[in-house]
């Protein structure tokens, strides 16, 4: 079972598992996929909401790649009520 935070919406489980299965990506190319269906200003903002707690790094040029912690979110494994964000 996912531990989620308050700071979090629905978007951000979607956009996790996105890129947990295809790999780094930007806003535009999850928002084009049907996979995450949010706008890409929506999905842009939930982005830099998950790098500033660590679930997601910024690789430049709007790609973004989960990290670690946000695979052990993703399991069950991490409570994402414990992550201080920025």
């Amino acid at each position: 079972m996912r531990l989620d935070a308050d700071w979090m919406s629905r978007a951000d489980d979607r956009i996790l598992e996105y890129l947990s299965e295809a790999g780094p990506d930007t806003p535009k190319q999850m928002a084009d996929s049907g996979r995450v269906r949010f706008s890409r200003q929506h999905i842009n903002a939930r982005c830099k909401k998950l790098v500033a707690y660590g679930l997601l790094v910024h690789l430049g040029n709007g790609v973004y790649e989960i990290t670690e912690a946000g695979r052990q979110y993703l399991n069950g494994d991490l409570d994402a009520r414990s992550l201080d964000g920025e």
